[in-house]
């Protein structure tokens, strides 16, 4: 069995909106909407689990579930302080039965089904398996006062997105021992590597952006006109 867990708890601080950024409009419907789409018509999907904040069960209800007219049912589930927290409320409310957990941020509106499945069907195999981008740009590593210490061979980097395909068993012990190591990451794939797994990287896409800043949902609302 296969359960998605899609990571909508943030309080979108860096939009500087009064909404938060994953209920914002992108052509009439909200972020999370378009990305709850996808999920919902990949048919190697069994369950949809939504991690949102704690008081928002009720507007998530009305106002973006509903309208959509999905054929999954979605369980929702109050998130965390930091996106961790999120996600291991979301392994806790998996089905017993779950054998691989698909992680994925609900502000990345525009990941394709077929990239998702690429994801379960390696998962299946190695344990583990993100999408990635390689680093087209030169990579600076900098200090906390912005002068530059070092400049990173970029032919060896990947920009991590998601989604994040895990077995369960592997991704679930990630988590408990950063729990218990007072370990914090916004990346499960960093927590997977902590207990010494291997992670694959397959190629992901430059158009499976994060919207996060208002420059973002600029960017989206043009590509989704272009793609449209």
């Amino acid at each position: 069995m296969v359960a998605a867990i899609i990571v909508a708890a943030g309080s979108g601080i860096r939009m500087q909106d009064a909404m938060r950024k994953q209920y914002m409009l992108l052509s009439g419907i909200p972020i999370l909407g378009h990305t709850l789409r996808v999920f919902d018509e990949c048919d190697m999907i069994d369950e949809m689990i939504l991690v949102i904040p704690k008081d928002d069960v009720d507007y998530c209800n009305e106002k973006i579930i509903s309208p959509l007219k999905l054929h999954k049912k979605i369980q929702l589930i109050d998130g965390g302080i930091e996106r961790c927290d999120s996600v291991y409320n979301g392994l806790m409310a998996v089905d017993k039965k779950t054998d691989i957990v698909v992680i994925h941020d609900g502000v990345r509106p525009f990941i394709h089904t077929d990239q998702i499945k690429k994801c379960i069907d390696e998962a299946i195999k190695s344990g583990a398996c993100i999408l990635g981008i390689p680093a087209h740009d030169t990579v600076k590593y900098v200090d906390a006062s912005g002068n530059i210490i070092k400049t990173l061979e970029r032919n060896s980097l990947q920009l991590a997105q998601t989604p994040q395909v895990f077995k369960y068993d592997i991704i679930l012990e990630a988590h408990q021992c950063a729990k218990k190591d007072g370990f914090v990451s916004n990346d499960d794939a960093q927590l997977v590597e902590r207990i010494g797994k291997d992670v694959r990287v397959i190629k992901g896409s430059r158009l499976n952006i994060k919207i996060t800043e208002k420059d973002d949902l600029i960017l989206a609302q043009a590509l989704l006109k272009a793609i449209s």
